[in-house]
């Protein structure tokens, strides 16, 4: 199975679009930066291009993982993955992986399911984590609020994105 680079590009966008709408000053853009502790002064003389580079790349690692959370056939795959026979051609093992994915290769591939793990793994996973930060950070609650709502979004399209559109079918 091979991870569909085009799509996990596409969704590799989405946190800088929404993050575009998310962090403007007229939706969450100043409560942020009240509950951060930024300025317009502090914020000024950074390289943006860089930041939105960075941005991109991290949320590319971002898209290749979520592939692993969101295509349910990646399991059927690593659990027959230790038989090298999975990779040979006509083998026994590769005529029954390929029969299963012609089979079931397409179940819970939604966009609506993808952005269900997403946002899932958004709620237990990433909010945890930005809390534990932000309290160590002595942060308060809205900052934790607006910070994970922005990702619980951002990967609940992510996630909906690729397991709509991304090609895990291909061996």
């Amino acid at each position: 199975m091979k991870i569909d680079l085009l799509f996990s590009a596409l969704a590799a966008l989405i946190p800088l679009i929404i993050g575009f709408i998310w962090y403007n000053p007229k939706i969450f853009g100043t409560a942020w930066m009240n509950s951060a502790g930024l300025t317009n002064e502090k914020l000024k003389g950074v390289n943006m291009p860089l930041i939105f580079g960075l941005t991109f790349i991290l949320s590319f690692f971002i898209a290749i993982a979520l592939h692993f959370v969101v295509i349910h056939q990646w399991g059927a795959f690593s659990a027959m993955l230790t038989n090298p026979n999975i990779m040979e051609s006509g083998s026994d093992l590769n005529t029954s992986f390929l029969d299963f994915m012609s089979k079931y290769g397409t179940n819970f591939r939604t966009f609506k399911h993808g952005a269900l793990h997403g946002a899932t793994n958004g709620l237990f996973f990433i909010m945890p984590i930005l809390a534990i930060n932000a309290m160590f950070e002595r942060k308060g609650f809205k900052y934790i609020a607006i910070n994970t709502g922005y990702w619980i979004v951002s990967l609940a399209i992510m996630g909906g994105i690729i397991s709509q559109y991304a090609n895990v079918n291909a061996f």
